[in-house]
């Protein structure tokens, strides 16, 4: 059952409560399957959607899958982070990444839909140059 996050906002400074928050706020939900629930990973993919809503601001909506698939005896206990982007203009995108260390898995998956987002951005600027063939 996927658990909601709360909403990433930008940190307040003091006397200014009623301010704007600097970037979009990014409506985001986690699922973990076949692992219990971590109160700390779940706070690293929070720290990590913040990122994402400096990078671009349209985002719609992210899903973070992680899972452990199967319990190989000889790798040892794998994990595997998917995290899928709504935006507009775009189908979406989707980042996967595994690894045995949970936040090295989390950090690599989204280092990765960081990169598709600056791409996505550039193209949707023009910073892009097409070259006629």
């Amino acid at each position: 059952m996927p658990r909601v996050g709360r909403e990433v906002t930008s940190r307040e400074p003091d006397g200014l409560r009623d301010a704007s928050p600097r970037y979009m706020q990014v409506p985001w939900e986690i699922t973990f399957r076949g692992m219990l629930p971590s109160p700390s990973v779940e706070a690293a993919a929070a720290g990590w959607v913040a990122r994402l809503g400096h990078v671009y601001d349209r985002i719609q909506h992210c899903r973070v899958w992680i899972d452990v698939p199967h319990r190989h005896r000889r790798r040892g206990q794998r994990f595997q982070v998917k995290i899928s982007l709504a935006v507009p203009d775009a189908e979406s995108l989707v980042s996967c990444d595994e690894h045995s260390d949970v936040y090295v898995a989390l950090a690599d998956a989204f280092v990765a839909a960081r990169r598709q987002l600056q791409d996505h951005a550039r193209i949707r600027r023009g910073d892009i140059k097409h070259h006629a063939a």
